[in-house]
């Protein structure tokens, strides 16, 4: 295997799509639907918020938490690249029961190892990570700080993105340097009953302080000057790389 870099992090990711789509492919009645969105594509938001002073990091064989993998594209792409990768994720509420990460991880042959339990109230992190990467996960947990707060005495470093908005209602104030957030109704946001709490970006950096993390890095993107918790059309995230208080 190659040298580990952040470099080959990005590189490397096309190649393992097309494997991965292949793979996917060559059984298509596998009796369960695959999670259709690309969440290899995460790998760029990864570029986009990682301090250039913690690029080195990816120069180690690095142990990695993915919480909330879908069918664990991601997982298995990093241990392809020379990362030891664990995804948690609960079946009950993912799209085909975690069904799609154990098929790959049996077709790769992977030493991946899946975790199945409710981050919102039973989560239980089997070991001490480098990273955890946790993107757009955090509007679909009703306690939100629990997870956040259990992750910063877990890993030196985070990767996390969720939805935020300025505004919470047509013609409402401008909230962005509120620390508040706001609670969906069951049927608010895409019809989907597993969405919560949609933060401030000044909420945002409220509960990631208050549980325990620095941010070293923010980016946000989508609707910057219009953005609400129910309109897909004003659709805002903000990504962030984080730096635990327990081990700095």
């Amino acid at each position: 295997m190659a040298a580990l870099s952040f470099s080959k992090l990005i590189a490397d990711v096309g190649v393992f799509r097309k494997k991965l789509k292949n793979l996917k492919a060559a059984e298509p009645t596998v009796g369960f639907p695959w999670y259709p969105y690309d969440t290899l594509a995460n790998v760029n938001h990864i570029k986009g918020i990682v301090p250039k002073d913690v690029e080195h990091i990816f120069t180690q064989p690095i142990k990695i938490a993915d919480v909330g993998a879908a069918d664990g594209d991601l997982s298995f792409y990093l241990e392809s690249v020379g990362y030891s990768c664990d995804i948690y994720d609960y079946g009950p509420t993912n799209m085909n029961g975690l069904r799609g990460a154990r098929e790959i991880k049996e077709r790769l042959a992977s030493k991946v190892n899946i975790f199945d339990g409710d981050i919102d109230s039973e989560l239980r992190l089997k070991d001490t990570y480098d990273l955890i990467i946790f993107l757009g996960i955090i509007y679909h947990l009703k306690n939100p700080f629990h997870a956040l707060e259990a992750f910063a005495k877990s890993s030196k470093y985070c990767v996390i993105s969720t939805r935020t908005a300025k505004y919470f209602r047509d013609g409402g104030a401008q909230m962005s340097d509120i620390p508040a957030a706001y609670l969906l109704a069951p049927d608010e946001a895409n019809n989907d009953a597993t969405n919560f709490w949609i933060f401030t970006e000044s909420g945002l950096r409220r509960i990631v302080d208050r549980a325990g993390w620095t941010i070293a890095k923010e980016v946000s993107m989508g609707d910057l000057k219009n953005s609400n918790p129910r309109d897909n059309n004003h659709d805002q995230r903000t990504f962030m790389f984080l730096i635990s208080k327990h081990f700095s």
